[in-house]
């Protein structure tokens, strides 16, 4: 694992009011009068960052997402975990943890899946670290790409052995970058959302592809995702089961 890997959760959060998630949030006029070229918010930028992703999800519940690497030699799986605090999260205290510990992220009083900021967050730090290139820069680009109105796939998919009805995005947001010399090797980067209502959180996978040789995505040069592997539901602390007294009957061997 790099140590721009496991240092970015810390050093990725920025001010609130200059990320593109909060952005997102704005409605459409005050959106478009701080970002010159936005207007109303898009079906895609709805479904990704003020859907309620979370509502139906009960208190003190964990998310399970693995979290794969290509560039990892073993292409082993980090655990990420959202623990939904409150029910439906209704009070926006959802918690985020992986290796690391607990990470703090830039939410903004967003409803949306805190697992979706997570991946973002992480993008972005990386293409930074890996480029020397600001992080509004990569932030406007997707946020742009969303705004520009990308079609939502339906299509269908399998979940715990049953067929779900699935929700895809698909964005390039360096296609046709005016910049894109600077960073030559993310021009076709592409960016898949799959949502689905069945499923807890209702993030399925999210995914960044950077195309081999000729645009080749069948053999990408560097993959990531974050792919839903469970929900666990936790008692509280004050419900834990209590220890047995030290005189109570003990089971026979």
């Amino acid at each position: 694992m790099t140590a721009a890997r496991r240092a970015w959760p810390r050093a990725a959060v920025a001010a609130l009011t200059s990320t593109l998630w909060v952005l997102c949030a704005l409605p459409g006029a005050a959106r478009a009068a701080s970002e010159p070229g936005t207007g109303d918010i898009t079906p895609a930028e709805r479904l990704i960052f003020l859907t309620d992703h979370l509502h139906g999800v009960a208190a003190q519940t964990e998310l399970d997402y693995a979290f794969v690497d290509s560039a990892q030699p073993s292409h082993a799986a980090d655990v990420v975990k959202v623990l939904v605090v409150s029910p439906d999260n209704a009070k926006g205290d959802a918690q985020v943890s992986d290796h690391g510990g607990n990470v703090n992220l830039p939410i903004g009083g967003l409803q949306c899946n805190p697992a979706i900021i997570y991946f973002l967050e992480h993008d972005i730090a990386e293409m930074q670290g890996a480029t020397g290139g600001q992080r509004r820069y990569f932030q406007q680009r997707l946020r742009l790409a969303l705004a520009a109105g990308p079609k939502i796939e339906n299509a269908p998919g399998q979940f715990g052995g049953k067929q779900v009805n699935t929700r895809r995005i698909v964005v390039q947001p360096y296609l046709h970058d005016p910049n894109a010399a600077r960073f030559e090797q993310l021009t076709g980067k592409r960016y898949t959302f799959v949502l689905a209502d069945d499923v807890p959180g209702q993030i399925v996978q999210i995914r960044t592809d950077v195309p081999g040789p000729n645009n080749d995505f069948a053999h990408p040069a560097h993959s990531e995702t974050l792919s839903f592997q469970s929900a666990l539901r936790k008692l509280p602390s004050d419900r834990m089961p209590a220890k047995p007294a030290a005189n109570a009957p003990r089971a026979s061997r």
